[in-house]
């Protein structure tokens, strides 16, 4: 079975491998030196001042976030079940939150979030997700946390970079920030979250809040390569290995374009047979497409050509597919989906079998990395 959801995403063989090896200590110099390669490697990916891992789902590191960078009151963007999450853990926590809400196809936008800003002296934090994954959207978060640093540089924005971290390279320079999830593009079962965060989160965050999520004592912890609490010692000899792998495939850079280009790929593909892309502002890490015929879709792609691809949610139930991109895809394996996907709406009746969305793949895939070669 082909794993093509957005997370977990399938966890390549030299990772398994190294796994599978026996268990360390997590108060030993073995693993302090393993866990040193891992944080080395995490500053070049996120790209920030100071980096935290946490023996969690991304949802708490979320929830980290929020409890340990908001003091007054949090704006977050509701564009999808995910961001509403973010308001969520606000309310658990007695923290005073106002959203903006939008269809889960559509992107907030730069004078939306200043709006709100201008009127609120209250807030002191806002949370976005970079890519939405409730329906692949992606928002402008770059623009905005410019915007935001600008005018009021004391607000603190949080961005969940969940299902973005390792797809594209994000620009950090106005997020305090990142937040990152173990299942998704670094290729590891769930179990490891990630936060990075810039000096100015570092200053607010001070003696730091709650217990176990407390972000200081992480902080203080970790600049001596060890953790607070029991390390996920496993995972974190995972991501060694998931760097190493990238690596060997090329990098990080060559991870981006090869992963930009599939995405375009086959929305492109999909496109071209009459199916239609669900996000305004489709993300890179996932393809989206609402159709009338969702749930058969799914249900044939698994049953007649071993391909698992993940539905919607709540009002999206039956009403989308979503197609991952993140991680270390073979071109073949997803010229296989798009080429699935093509045969069923033959059996569905749809239109006839031509071997268009193949064809619109791979000259869309293989003729920009020829351009990329030429240069």
């Amino acid at each position: 079975m082909l794993l093509f959801t957005p997370g977990p995403t399938p966890v390549p063989e030299s990772v398994r491998l190294a796994m599978a090896k026996p268990t360390l200590h997590h108060r030993t110099p073995e693993f302090e030196s393993i866990f040193a390669k891992a944080r080395t490697k995490l500053f070049e990916l996120m790209a920030t001042d100071e980096v935290v891992v946490l023996a969690s789902s991304g949802t708490g590191a979320m929830e980290s976030a929020v409890t340990n960078l908001c003091h007054k009151k949090l704006l977050n963007i509701n564009s999808g079940k995910f961001g509403q999450r973010f308001g969520l853990i606000a309310k658990a926590h007695g923290i005073k939150q106002c959203e903006i809400i939008h269809d889960w196809d559509t992107p907030v936008s730069v004078d939306e979030v200043m709006g709100v800003l201008d009127s609120d002296n209250e807030i002191d934090a806002v949370a976005i997700q970079i890519s939405e994954s409730a329906g692949g959207l992606r928002h402008p978060v770059e623009d905005i946390a410019k915007a935001i640093k600008a005018k009021y540089p004391e607000i603190i924005v949080i961005a969940d970079g969940i299902t973005a971290v390792g797809v594209e390279r994000i620009d950090t320079t106005n997020i305090d920030a990142l937040i990152a999830g173990s299942q998704k593009a670094l290729m590891l079962p769930p179990g490891l979250a990630i936060i990075g965060l810039s000096t100015q989160a570092v200053d607010k965050i001070g003696e730091g809040n709650g217990y176990y999520f407390n972000l200081a004592s992480e902080i203080k912890k970790q600049r001596q390569n060890t953790t607070a609490y029991t390390a996920p010692t496993t995972l974190i000899i995972g991501l060694v290995a998931v760097f190493e792998a990238i690596e060997a495939k090329g990098g990080i850079a060559k991870l981006y374009c090869d992963t930009a280009r599939r995405s375009k790929a086959t929305r492109f593909a999909l496109e071209a047979i009459g199916l239609h892309s669900y996000p305004k502002t489709p993300a890179r890490s996932m393809t989206t497409i609402d159709d009338v015929d969702a749930n058969e879709i799914r249900n044939l792609l698994k049953s007649d050509f071993g391909v698992n691809v993940a539905g919607g949610q709540d009002h999206l139930k039956g009403k989308i597919f979503r197609i991952n991109h993140m991680g270390l895809i073979e071109a073949y394996e997803m010229n296989w989906v798009v080429n699935a996907i093509e045969l069923i709406l033959a059996k569905l009746g749809r239109r006839p079998y031509d071997g268009t969305a193949s064809r619109i793949w791979n000259e869309t895939y293989f003729v920009s990395m020829l351009s990329k070669v030429a240069e």
